[in-house]
């Protein structure tokens, strides 16, 4: 059921709607807020007691998106703001956060507004030089540095202090988006993801995973070796992380806990383990794929992972790191999430 009205003329940021004050009344969290440059949230729907389900319009992509909030636990004051990012499939079907993960439980006492983005398949939440003729127009460093954050903390009252989180191809991400936009978020989180874009072993695994979405990763950041590839580059530009609250693991690409016959049927960041559910268990072949496909895509980000902390100790920047036997897949997600939480708690100025 909508539950957001529209508020007469469309609201600017900071402003709430007369007689609207989302501290005062958490529940009312209003469609028509509207900034500048057309970007909009459209609808609001009621998912339950706790969870609302946004349609923001970007004004960069001329298109809508969905977004999943959760919450906070408390909200009788302004609380931060988490945002959550998926991998390949970005949360389009069921390799999602919301599906494979019990991250909404292990919140649900946390005194935080839990954001999850839909939509941006393969995309690596970048800005791409051109449209894609599979995967249309990417704007998402923009929707997710100018567009989305004033929406969410004009909608929802909060205190304006976020951090971020992600997998896989947006383990890249959630490092490359406080580097372009510093102060944004106060804390990041990557699991599995490969910092690295510009050098050879990294620009492969970018154009791969575009790829097997039936995307051309030149229309991302233009040719190898074009300029956009280093801008892009958080290994690179890794001196903008410094001041973040950090937190960065990987598997080693071995089998692990979860990879075997009985374990949960887990995304590897790709496509093709999709068409049969997660959920199951993962037979015979599934097996195979996991710890074939899994593992070695789950050495490459071993590889990046272990890059970037010989790089951060050089510049003095400090992070934690955590590795384990695993492969590329969500039952390590899920625990990583919430071995992380201490790290992101403090960036979030929560206490753990």
């Amino acid at each position: 059921m909508v539950i957001g009205l529209i508020i007469g003329a469309l609201t600017s940021f900071g402003v709430s709607p007369a007689g609207a004050d989302p501290t005062d009344q958490p529940d009312l969290i209003t469609a028509g807020i509207t900034a500048e440059d057309g970007s909009r949230i459209a609808e609001v729907e009621r998912i339950d007691d706790r969870g609302i389900r946004l349609q923001v319009y970007s004004a960069a992509m001329d298109k809508t998106f969905p977004v999943e909030i959760q919450r906070p636990a408390d909200t009788s004051r302004a609380r931060p703001s988490l945002y959550l990012l998926n991998g390949l499939d970005a949360g389009e079907s069921v390799a999602s956060w919301q599906a494979q993960t019990d991250v909404r439980q292990f919140v649900s006492d946390k005194n935080v507004n839990l954001i999850l983005p839909i939509g941006g398949k393969a995309s690596y939440y970048t800005d791409w030089v051109k449209d894609d003729p599979k995967l249309g127009r990417n704007k998402w460093k923009t929707y997710l540095t100018e567009e989305l954050p004033p929406l969410i903390d004009s909608a929802l009252g909060t205190d304006g202090v976020r951090a971020i989180a992600g997998i896989s191809t947006s383990g890249t991400s959630v490092l490359a988006l406080p580097i372009a936009k510093p102060g944004l978020y106060r804390a990041a989180a990557a699991y599995s993801g490969c910092a690295q874009t510009s050098d050879p072993m990294g620009a492969y695994f970018v154009q791969t995973a575009v790829g097997m979405a039936g995307g051309d990763a030149k229309n991302m950041w233009g040719p190898l070796n074009s300029p956009e590839w280093a801008a892009n580059d958080p290994y690179v530009h890794a001196d903008g992380l410094r001041g973040l609250d950090l937190y960065l693991s990987s598997g080693d690409g071995r089998q692990g806990e979860y990879d075997t016959l009985d374990g949960r049927k887990s995304q590897l960041d790709g496509i093709k383990t999709q068409i049969d559910g997660m959920n199951d268990q993962l037979g015979p072949m599934g097996l195979v794929n996991q710890i074939m496909v899994g593992g070695t895509i789950e050495s490459a980000t071993y590889y990046c992972t272990r890059n970037l902390e010989k790089k951060l100790a050089s510049l003095d920047i400090p992070a934690t790191f955590h590795y384990a036997s695993g492969t590329h897949s969500w039952g390590y997600w899920q625990d990583e999430f919430k071995e992380s939480w201490p790290v992101l708690a403090h960036g979030l100025g929560l206490a753990e």
